[in-house]
């Protein structure tokens, strides 16, 4: 068990000694700071070491922050050296690495020399850079807002998933009510958006509802927003594809299209808790081309089991198709998710294999990285990476990780995020999860969340 004379310190360390696989041993940190210069001191199997890094300091975030950042790697360096083990991360445990990088860059500083010093490998810098250069357009118009709208409904839930999305079949007899909720609230949220980038119809499964029910819909944001740049619906699973669907999405001005495959091989399919095959997954993707929209992709590293054979298959199928978006994701243990009920700890056969092999395959293929994130608990320490064609990145991917505008969103367990730029600051607002809960308070919400525009 950990011991520190600084609890602020704890929650940074601790995901430091889950990477190794060691928070059950007994750790005593002594943290000091004085003369510009930050004292690590860690008790490990008897004996002391002592860490110490010099950093002026000019306010009291950057001195939280810095000490953070020097007490993962102070643990880091001890547990790499003991353990005989490098993490492909370093001792970088955050989700956003190109933030870090951004901020890096903002403060005249080189963020190569950071990553190197916090032990990232050269391969996954190189990723980094590639990311921000793939950004660059995006990037440059920061600000302005993209609206989230959550419709939190599957045909059945994996056993990964930990988003508070039920079986339709469980739910259904909230579905119209909660509708009338998200209606409600996209005519709010018109005022609160000056300069709209994209809208983003996400899940759960959005085409496991009734065409009339998504019609309503899509009804509400053309009322609020005639004109969207750039238009998302996460369609889901190939099961609950209808052409009947799609052309409604086209004549509303959908111009994305997110088909999730996950996996490309049948008996991985079942074993997650799927209902559909691999040749259903190529119809649909056959007929949402058909409509001439951007798709994404999204593939799980990982999954039951499968080898690397199993994953390349996916991969080559996935590239075959060619789609305008993919990405590869990797299997993390998450709480809520089925899978961790019997799992503690993800060990993944092969997994960086598997990751090595999805950059070769997609780079060679023309593809470029435009967005990563990283989550705890995730097999290997690897990393969640988008691939995006020349010209055809999803902008709202790249606003939401990057965190550079806005983002309004609706329904239920939907985190609305307001930037502060002058303060260097994000204030956020949460929806209830439950749906019954997020009916009920409906007004509530919408109020609160006015007065954090406000």
């Amino acid at each position: 068990m950990l011991s520190t004379n600084c609890e602020f310190l704890r929650p940074e360390i601790m995901d430091v000694l889950r990477a190794f696989g060691c928070e059950e041993e007994d750790f005593t940190h002594y943290f000091s700071y004085g003369d510009g210069k930050f004292f690590n001191c860690i008790e490990y199997l008897g004996e002391f070491h002592d860490f110490e890094n010099e950093f002026k300091i000019e306010d009291d975030l950057n001195f939280k922050r810095f000490s953070k950042r020097f007490a993962k790697l102070a643990f880091y360096k001890l547990l790499s050296d003991k353990k005989g083990i490098t993490l492909p991360w370093g001792a970088l445990t955050g989700i956003r690495p190109t933030k870090l990088a951004y901020a890096e860059i903002s403060a005249e500083r080189d963020f190569k020399a950071l990553f190197e010093t916090f032990g990232v490998s050269g391969e996954n810098i190189k990723l980094v850079e590639k990311v921000l250069q793939t950004q660059k357009q995006v990037y440059a118009k920061k600000g302005g807002a993209d609206l989230f709208i959550s419709l939190p409904f599957c045909p059945t839930k994996c056993e990964y998933c930990s988003f508070i999305t039920a079986p339709i079949a469980a739910t259904r007899g909230y579905v119209d009510g909660y509708i009338d909720c998200l209606v409600r609230e996209i005519s709010a949220v018109k005022g609160l958006i000056r300069r709209l980038n994209s809208v983003y119809i996400g899940g759960g499964t959005p085409f496991v509802l009734e065409e009339k029910q998504l019609e309503r819909v899509f009804d509400a944001v053309r009322s609020a927003f005639p004109e969207i740049p750039e238009y998302t619906v996460e369609a889901g699973r190939p099961d609950v594809f209808t052409d009947a669907k799609l052309a409604l999405c086209k004549s509303y001005g959908v111009t994305r299209l997110c088909v999730n495959p996950q996996s490309f091989n049948d008996a991985t399919l079942e074993a997650i808790g799927r209902r559909h095959t691999a040749v259903q997954t190529l119809k649909a993707f056959e007929a949402a081309q058909s409509y001439g929209f951007d798709i994404n992709v999204d593939l799980i590293a990982g999954l039951a089991d499968e080898s690397v054979s199993d994953f390349e298959k996916s991969i080559d199928t996935a590239v075959n198709l060619s789609p305008e978006n993919i990405t590869v994701h990797t299997l993390s243990l998450k709480s809520g998710a089925k899978l961790k009920e019997s799992v503690k700890r993800l060990f993944v056969s092969g997994i960086n294999e598997m990751v090595t092999l999805s950059r070769e395959k997609l780079s060679n293929a023309g593809y470029s990285p435009y967005y990563l994130y990283r989550q705890k608990y995730q097999a290997g320490g690897c990393e969640n990476v988008g691939w995006c064609k020349d010209g055809k990145a999803c902008v709202y991917n790249i606003n939401v990780m990057e965190e550079i505008s806005d983002n309004v969103a609706v329904g239920a367990n939907a985190i609305t995020k307001k930037l502060f730029g002058e303060d260097n600051r994000i204030e956020r607002y949460a929806s209830p999860k439950d749906i019954p809960t997020y009916i009920n308070k409906i007004e509530k919400i919408i109020g609160e969340r006015e007065e954090l525009f406000k």
